[in-house]
């Protein structure tokens, strides 16, 4: 007997390697896949304007980004001394509007410069809710914790979320004709909105998403990490202590199931190689001084080397440098 359903996920019809040039965009969820990608070393830019949570604003991001017009003073505003973007996540905040701008510009920049060359943009819808700055009508991606009156809130609908996108879809698909769109459905509940309007919002955004796989059927698709969730993890031990948020235990599975459905087996040749260096460079020694630890550091480099050589293609720039200088010290 099955005492389980497992969600079937067809293999895609384009693969993800470490020649992949990948962007990617979205809510908390995104940024688990994310930060997998790049500790495995996968060429990825992670969400430049920081965790954005619906559609609407994720897309005002594209749109600045292939402006290419820099952000400046007039773009930021101050609360309790504290300087902050309403498209940008907190992370980028500060007490000095040149400091906030600085961290805005430069991954900005290279973002920006980045679209035309990116074969595949993952992108996770968190929520169709949006606020609007009650002061500019602007739609935010970030709150700040300004006060609730500050702001106006609505739904989204399917048509709104269809034509910004499909627009969008349209404008990169001119600068870069491969380029390929997964769109995935954030799993974690937005429990704030109660749980029938929580249940609303999930079903616009994939109503959106699988409309958007019909007008564009040579170019978007979808990873079901949201069905993942719900049916094949269907149980709380596969959540945070919150009961909102997947466990390191689901990450881990869904990222098994995205590997299955994207990389190939040359990319999980590499993975296998990888996966022991990145537990060494993980590793932290009772005693850094010790000769152990310093031969252990010696052999970990003289790997990595061996791995750089292997697979040029890989930068492994920034370990090289790490490694190098704890032996230094």
């Amino acid at each position: 007997m099955e005492f389980r359903t497992k969600v079937p996920i067809s293999r895609s019809d384009f693969q993800v390697d470490h020649h992949s040039r990948l962007m990617i965009f979205g809510s908390c969820f995104s940024e688990n896949i994310g930060n997998l990608l790049l500790a495995n070393k996968f060429d990825v830019d992670l969400n430049p304007f920081g965790i954005l949570y619906n559609p609407l604003s994720i897309s005002i991001a594209f749109d600045r980004l292939l402006s290419g017009e820099a952000f400046n003073e007039s773009d930021l505003t101050i609360r309790e001394g504290i300087y902050h973007s309403f498209l940008h996540h907190g992370a980028f905040s500060s007490a000095d509007p040149q400091v906030c701008l600085r961290r805005i510009n430069d991954r900005f920049e290279t973002a920006s410069a980045r679209v035309a060359q990116t074969d595949v943009f993952f992108v996770t819808f968190g929520t169709a809710y949006v606020f609007r700055s009650k002061t500019t009508g602007n739609v935010v991606g970030n709150c700040h914790k300004f006060p609730s009156d500050f702001f106006s809130r609505n739904m989204l609908s399917v048509e709104l979320i269809v034509a910004e996108w499909s627009k969008l879809i349209g404008e990169i698909l001119q600068l870069q004709p491969d380029s390929k769109f997964v769109f995935t459905v954030s799993p974690i509940r937005h429990w704030k909105d109660g749980a029938h309007q929580n249940q609303v919002s999930k079903s616009i955004l994939h109503l959106s998403i699988d409309e958007l796989m019909k007008i564009h059927s040579d170019s978007v698709r979808y990873f079901p990490a949201y069905e993942l969730m719900m049916d094949d993890l269907r149980d709380y031990r596969f959540y945070a202590s919150d009961m909102m948020h997947p466990s390191e235990i689901a990450i881990e599975y869904i990222w098994e199931r995205f590997r299955e459905t994207y990389f190939s087996d040359e990319t999980e040749k590499i993975l296998s190689e990888w996966h022991p260096l990145l537990l060494a460079l993980k590793h932290r020694p009772v005693d850094a001084d010790s000769v152990i630890y310093q031969s252990f550091l010696k052999n970990t480099l003289s790997k990595i080397l061996q791995f750089q050589n292997k697979y040029p293609f890989i930068s492994l720039f920034e370990e090289i440098k790490q490694l190098q200088n704890s032996e230094s010290c």
